[in-house]
């Protein structure tokens, strides 16, 4: 049971010289405060950040076309070629560790070459297919996405970005069945998306007309040329073993140099995730470095005060252990009064430390933000976290007593009511 008598004994103890405690208890008050405000600030960075992929495959990888930079089988060196239909093909049936494989090429980028009635733009023109969803994620604000019967019949029909609506249609009015001019032919609205992510690897998403890949394929009369292939490795296999993969595919397919590294381009979106991944791991156990070395310097303070409060009452000790008070009993007094200080001081600092990154999210959140803008996101300290802050902070006060309730425990009683 809760001990009012003893709790008013240990908190007129602590405060017998207000200043002195005090002063202490700020030390462990600024070591939780600026633990909490770095935890929360890391983890805002982190949340901002990552939330600039979210909605891409994070086990994905981007293949090209470049020169070739060895010559091959009577091919000059800095030969130009192309990926094909094909090519796609047989990545699909030679790597049984894809999940998808989908093929993009660009439609021609103008000034105004997106219009409708007498409203125009100048936008990014993609055709794809309808898997390139399981690479980036879009939202839809209307209609759908590209689909299957779109991509066999080679419909005419696109999926316009939500910047493209703003500026070609009407605030709130329905797009679905218009038309708009794409390069001088027209396509129907069947939906109007933006991808999830801020990443813009191809452009801004709300910024995009895409077509049926099919559909622009045929339009721009280049063949069965790609301009860009992206695929995503399945579940337990790396995404780089999937690239390398496909590049040895595409290289035999045109007639490349197995040993041509630069021929086929690519980028791998799963070691950038693992760099930022490391990167925060690095960052977190720095605040939890720096963090904890202020609040050792606050326990630090705890212990001597606890020191100095021991030998100020040395006569009352030996008076009470002349009586007979255990060992225990005074252990147990240091202990509790070091415990109630650096609990009160920490558990104040939390609280504070929680208060202003909850302004601070707050202000983030509500302030008018364009997309890829926000550095920092969910500016808060993660419970667990907080949790482990507050243990570190009880075991801290417990040690820090420790050395003080041992010097008590050295007092003898007859020196001890020697002693003025």
């Amino acid at each position: 049971m809760f001990d009012l008598d003893r709790f008013q004994e240990i908190w007129v103890t602590i405060t017998r010289n207000k200043v002195r405690s005090l002063l202490t208890g700020f030390g462990v008050f600024w070591g939780i405060f600026m633990l909490v405000i770095m935890l929360g600030a890391g983890h805002g960075l982190e949340r901002g950040i990552m939330k600039e992929i979210d909605g891409f495959s994070t086990n994905s990888c981007f293949i090209w076309n470049e020169q070739t930079s060895e010559p091959y089988k009577g091919f000059k060196k800095g030969r130009k070629w192309n990926m094909h239909n094909r090519d796609v093909v047989a990545a699909r049936k030679n790597i049984p560790e894809i999940e998808v494989i989908t093929p993009m090429i660009w439609g021609n980028r103008s000034a105004n070459n997106v219009a409708r009635n007498d409203r125009a733009g100048t936008y990014t023109v993609r055709g794809l297919y309808p898997d390139y969803t399981r690479v980036e994620k879009q939202r839809i604000k209307y209609g759908r996405f590209i689909n299957d019967l779109d991509i066999i019949n080679k419909r005419k029909v696109c999926v316009i970005g939500t910047n493209v609506y703003d500026e070609l249609f009407k605030k709130d009015e329905n797009p679905l069945g218009s038309y708009v001019r794409v390069n001088g032919i027209y396509y129907q609205v069947i939906g109007v998306a933006s991808g999830v992510s801020n990443l813009n690897m191809f452009g801004r998403p709300s910024e995009q007309v895409i077509l049926p890949f099919t559909t622009l394929q045929q339009i721009i009369n280049q063949g069965d040329v790609i301009d860009f292939v992206t695929a995503v490795a399945k579940d337990g296999v790396e995404a780089s073993y999937v690239e390398e993969r496909i590049k040895e595919v595409f290289r035999s397919q045109n007639n490349i140099s197995p040993t041509d590294l630069q021929a086929v381009g690519s980028f791998n979106l799963a070691k950038e995730f693992n760099m930022f991944k490391y990167l925060f791991l690095g960052i977190r156990i720095l605040i939890w470095i720096v963090g904890m070395g202020t609040l050792f310097a606050g326990i630090v303070g705890v212990s001597n005060i606890m020191l100095v409060t021991v030998k100020e009452r040395t006569r009352e000790i030996g008076v009470r252990r002349a009586l007979g008070a255990k060992p225990r009993v005074i252990l147990n007094q240091i202990l509790s009064e070091s415990l109630l200080l650096t609990s009160i001081a920490g558990l104040l600092g939390l609280c504070i430390g929680v208060a202003i990154l909850g302004g601070i999210d707050t202000a983030i959140n509500s302030a008018p933000q364009e997309q890829g803008e926000a550095f920092f996101s969910d500016v808060i300290v993660p419970f667990n976290a907080a949790i482990t802050s507050m243990i570190v902070l009880l075991v801290c006060g417990l040690i820090s007593g420790a050395i003080p309730a041992w010097r008590a425990l050295q007092i003898k009683a007859i020196d001890a009511i020697r002693e003025e």
